[in-house]
């Protein structure tokens, strides 16, 4: 592998010192970016025709590196790797399953297959990207939880307006969850380290709805999936573990995974001093690059700086970048995390 020029985020995940706070955002390729946009538009094909594009999703991701941020991660979607498993979403506009997992047997048909075999395209994607950059920045790679997944397949499309319906099934089906959830978790092994074998320097857990996730549930159902997916990942690259909004920081301290991205209710000083050694990503809210002022925009990187000491940190934001995020924010939050983030 290249050595890596800005090897900011790298050296913060090694814990070695750096010259100013890395940043980069969840979401930074896509939807707020009118190239991206433009793009889409004359390109003409579903989100999962473009997902399963390598030459595509290698420019769409690349197209945030005019931001000045210090990480790319890839171009995909947490729902790709079901596609290959006979659980295949397809995208009008939103993620649609033609059958929505009500049985113990649709758990027992799911395809245990070879990523590389099935998945080439996300292969081909990071080993592009490494070689677009010519070790210019490290590429970042990613899963959706077991739970994130399991929330799709029984809500058979995006779970935000079915979530009241998907935990009482949790709960009512717990034997059916618990085989889902068993069989995504290998699944989720597997996919990591092949893309870590295929060239991302780190790679980032989704826990997307754990804002949603009752505590007893979590304990029981989630909780058991980051620890036996974090302690199975291949150390040659750090893991980072993102939970949406969710304040149970000494459950994340537990997972295993070497970085925990948190949600705006962490105060990071805090956290800090709970776990002194943790390297800690985020956590500027997401509503603010969204809906807020430049002032108001730069304030919250002055407070997210001020809890973390620009120590052990990664800039980031609380979730990903919210569809009407002005693209000009989006630029100013990467400007004013360069010049407020410097050691």
């Amino acid at each position: 592998m290249a050595v890596i020029k800005n090897d900011r985020l790298l050296r913060v995940l090694n814990h070695l010192p750096v010259d100013r706070v890395p940043v980069w955002m969840m979401r930074q390729a896509g939807r707020t970016d009118p190239e991206y946009n433009q793009l889409k538009k004359n390109d003409g094909r579903s989100l999962e025709k473009l997902f399963a594009d390598p030459e595509i999703a290698i420019k769409i991701s690349l197209l945030p590196k005019r931001l000045g941020v210090d990480a790319i991660i890839m171009f995909q979607d947490i729902l790709t790797p079901l596609t290959p498993a006979g659980a295949g979403f397809h995208f009008a506009p939103g993620p649609i399953l033609e059958k929505p997992v009500r049985t113990i047997s649709q758990v027992k048909a799911l395809r245990a297959f070879d990523p590389e075999v099935d998945l080439q395209s996300v292969s081909q994607i990071l080993k592009g990207l490494n070689t677009e950059l010519e070790g210019e920045l490290p590429v970042l790679g990613f899963a959706g939880s077991p739970m994130s997944l399991a929330f799709f397949m029984i809500a058979g499309r995006s779970p935000n307006q079915k979530l009241a319906e998907v935990l009482a099934f949790i709960e009512e089906q717990s034997e059916i969850t618990q085989a889902l959830l068993e069989w995504l978790t290998v699944m989720t092994v597997d996919y990591l380290n092949f893309q870590i074998a295929s060239g991302a320097h780190a790679v980032q857990l989704f826990e997307s709805f754990a804002d949603v996730i009752p505590l007893e549930i979590y304990k029981r159902f989630v909780q058991p999936t980051h620890e036996k997916i974090f302690s199975a990942l291949s150390t040659s690259a750090p893991s980072i573990l993102f939970t949406k909004e969710s304040a149970h920081l000494d459950l994340m301290l537990q997972s295993g995974a070497s970085v925990l991205s948190v949600g705006n209710c962490i105060d990071l000083e805090d956290a800090q001093k709970q776990a002194p050694e943790m390297i800690f990503q985020g956590n500027v809210d997401n509503k603010i690059l969204a809906d807020g002022t430049k002032a108001e925009i730069t304030q919250a990187v002055r407070k997210c700086f001020a809890q973390s000491g620009r120590k052990n940190h990664i800039l980031n934001l609380n979730h990903g970048l919210l569809a009407h995020t002005p693209f000009e924010n989006v630029q100013h939050f990467v400007n004013v995390a360069k010049e407020l983030g410097k050691i």
